[in-house]
Parts: structure tokens; C-alpha cells; sequence
């Protein structure tokens, strides 16, 4: 009886192609591994940083707290130079 062997030219890219199929994900993996530093440099770089729509924002609340504490402030002297005006009629 006569063996049948598969000639090396057909096996070949059928193992290539089996092998990157099995590798893809350790190339994401790897690929991971190396941009992660850079990630969390950028990170860290964000969170060390105010942007100028962060300046804005905060400068916007800032100022309105400080509106609405002065209106408070107002509206407490209206109602203690109301209480003197009442008590001095009396």
C-alpha cells in the first residue's frame, strides 16, 4: 500500500493561516502591554491639568455662588431694616 502524503507547498499556508489566526490575540494583548503606560501617562496628565472649559465652568459656578450668597445677604438686611422701620413706627 502507497501512502498519500500532502506536498509541503499545499501545508504550508494553511499552517500560516492557522498560526495568525491563533496569534491575533496575543498580538492585541501585546499591543495592550505597550500603549499601556502611555495611557496611563495621559491619564495621569489629564487629571493633573485643568482644561479651559474646566476653568470656565468653575469660574462660572464660583461667581454664581458668590451671586447668590449676596443675595441672601441682601435680602436678610431688607428684612432687618423692614423689622427697625416696623419697630421704630411702634
Amino acid at each position: 500500500m502507497k501512502r498519500q502524503t500532502v506536498p509541503m507547498k499545499r501545508l504550508l499556508p494553511a499552517l500560516a493561516l492557522l498560526a495568525l489566526l491563533a496569534l491575533t490575540g496575543c498580538v492585541r494583548t501585546v499591543g495592550s502591554i505597550v500603549t499601556a503606560p502611555v495611557r496611563v501617562a495621559g491619564w495621569g496628565v489629564d487629571k493633573a491639568t485643568t482644561s479651559q472649559s474646566e476653568a470656565d465652568r468653575n469660574y462660572g459656578r464660583k461667581m454664581r455662588k458668590e451671586e447668590e450668597k449676596r443675595g441672601r445677604e441682601e435680602r436678610k438686611r431688607q428684612k432687618e431694616a423692614e423689622k427697625q422701620r416696623r419697630d421704630s413706627e411702634h
